[in-house]
């Protein structure tokens, strides 16, 4: 900012191995935003290193950064991030789009990845004829639908009510447990101890890395 530098993170080691289910826990100001966008190229680090799948992740021009985060990532917004004038199949198929794979096969990949969180009967549906928590699948849908190798959440049920919230982390929990690698920035801690392991971010720095008995996501009411 102007002649001032503002340094968010300093100097953290982290590493996540395939196939990992994190949750990134912090309060507003930690550095957990930074370390997501860090992670998910949408911000560069000063200093210091990142590898993603063995890549250097450094210097890269936005149109490579693009084709990066289309090859290996997938993203999961709190806010759903749907695209309003286009129904549930086409959302979920647009990042195949810029792979630039044909129509049918999006389509039937989009369907099978709609299929696979339970919304298939929805296809034709606009977001605003879908609930908070189908949305949300609708949009973990479109982020499996490019087969990424890393899943990246940003608060994925911040804007959800308690119990849909848990439905969706026994969603997320299952393609962990198929081998995703799933990484979930966090304030709820019942949340975060859905996950497998919790690392907690204070002022920039890790105070804490722990594994913890996962929670199963389920809830009766």
């Amino acid at each position: 900012m102007g002649s001032n530098s503002l340094h968010v993170l300093k100097g953290i080691n982290f590493n996540v191995q395939e196939g990992e289910l994190v949750a990134i826990m912090g309060s507003s100001g930690s550095g957990k935003s930074t370390l997501l966008n860090i992670l998910g190229m949408l911000d560069e680090a000063d200093s210091g290193s990142y590898f993603l799948d063995g890549l250097p992740i450094k210097n890269l021009n936005e149109k490579i950064a693009a084709q990066y985060r289309n090859k290996f990532l997938g993203f999961i917004f709190q806010s759903f991030n749907l695209i309003t004038y286009k129904n549930a199949v086409d959302n979920v198929a647009l990042p195949l789009y810029y792979q630039g794979i044909k129509r049918k096969e999006r389509l039937e990949k989009a369907m099978y990845y709609l299929e696979k969180v339970g919304l298939a009967e929805w296809s034709t549906h606009l977001p605003n004829e879908l609930s908070g928590g189908q949305k949300q699948r609708v949009a973990i849908a479109r982020a499996l639908a490019s087969e990424p190798k890393v899943l990246l959440a940003d608060e994925p049920t911040g804007a959800l009510d308690t119990k849909t919230s848990y439905d969706v982390m026994d969603l997320i929990q299952g393609i962990n447990d198929e081998g995703k690698t799933i990484l979930i920035v966090t304030h709820e801690p019942d949340i975060a101890n859905m996950t497998k392991r919790i690392v907690n971010l204070k002022d920039g720095l890790i105070i804490d890395d722990t594994v913890v008995q996962q929670v199963k996501a389920n809830v009766h009411v």
